[in-house]
C-alpha cells in the first residue's frame, strides 16, 4: 500500500517541525528497531494547563513525520487532559490511513504526547 496524499503532504511540508525554544515539556519516544525517534516540544500555560504551542523533531520515515505533525495539530490549544485523550486512531484517521506495517508510527505519536506531559509534571 502506498501512502495517502495527506501523508505525503504532511511529510513534505510539516507545519510543526522544529525545536520549540521556550518549551516547558519535552517528550522523547522511539523504536530503535524500526529507526523512528520522536521528540515533542510543548509550551504549556502553567495557570490553565493549555498547550499554547507545540513542535517536533522526528527522525524516521514519512509516516513517522506525518503522524507527529498531525499529533501536534490535534493537541495545540487543548488542555493537558484533552491532549491525553488523543489516540493513535485519531492520528491515522486524520492521515486517511497508514499501511499496516506503519501503524506503529501513529502509536509513537500518541506515546510522545504522554511522555511530554509526564516530563511537564516531573519538572513542575
Amino acid at each position: 500500500m502506498m501512502y495517502t496524499e495527506k501523508v505525503v503532504k504532511r511529510f513534505e511540508n510539516p507545519r510543526f517541525a522544529g525545536e520549540l525554544k521556550d518549551a516547558n515539556a519535552i517528550g522523547t519516544v522511539g523504536n530503535p528497531a524500526c529507526g523512528d525517534i520522536m521528540r515533542l516540544y510543548l509550551k504549556i500555560n502553567k495557570d490553565t494547563e493549555v498547550i499554547e504551542d507545540v513542535s517536533f523533531k522526528t527522525f524516521g520515515c514519512a509516516a513517522a513525520i506525518a503522524s507527529t505533525d498531525v499529533a501536534c495539530e490535534l493537541i495545540k490549544g487543548k488542555t493537558i487532559a484533552e491532549a491525553l485523550k488523543i489516540t493513535n486512531q485519531q492520528v491515522v484517521d486524520q492521515l486517511g490511513t497508514l499501511p499496516p506495517h506503519k501503524i506503529h508510527c501513529s502509536v509513537l505519536a500518541e506515546e510522545s504526547i504522554a511522555a511530554a506531559v509526564k516530563n511537564y509534571y516531573e519538572n513542575k
